[in-house]
């Protein structure tokens, strides 16, 4: 099934869900280790970045310094659309509120300070209805 691709209708069923636990963000300095169970994963040239389960983090006493909660907007996103990043970003800008970003193929997932988690919700659920 294609991913959708208008605006209109991506804001208007973002439909975000909170998804249990905190998360944060760690720096290896190669691959991931086998048995690390990430959730996202990105490779740059200064090391490889995972997003995991704080406890998990903490179990391997890996370091971190930002603990997140991580929404998915359930609306099926093209990767291809555009402003869905931007009109998100946006919104939470208005209220003070950061967030980062990682596409899968399916939905777009934020992690956000996981002490603001439910004012972002509270933000993102204010942009869709405004949009329908």
């Amino acid at each position: 099934m294609a991913g959708e691709r208008d605006l209109a209708t991506l804001l208007r069923d973002l439909r975000p869900e909170l998804n249990p636990g905190r998360y944060v963000y760690c720096t290896l300095p190669t691959k991931v280790p086998a048995g690390l169970r990430p959730v996202a994963t990105v490779a740059e040239p200064e090391g490889v970045t995972v997003v995991v389960t704080q406890e998990e983090a903490d179990t391997l006493n890996l370091r971190y310094e930002y603990v997140a909660a991580w929404i998915t907007l359930r609306i099926h996103s093209a990767l291809e659309a555009v402003g869905l990043t931007a009109a998100v970003a946006t919104r939470l800008a208005e209220e003070g509120l950061s967030c980062n970003v990682v596409a899968g193929y399916h939905h777009d997932h934020l992690f956000v300070a996981a002490d603001d988690a439910e004012r972002v919700l509270d933000a993102l659920k204010e942009l869709s209805a405004r949009s329908a």
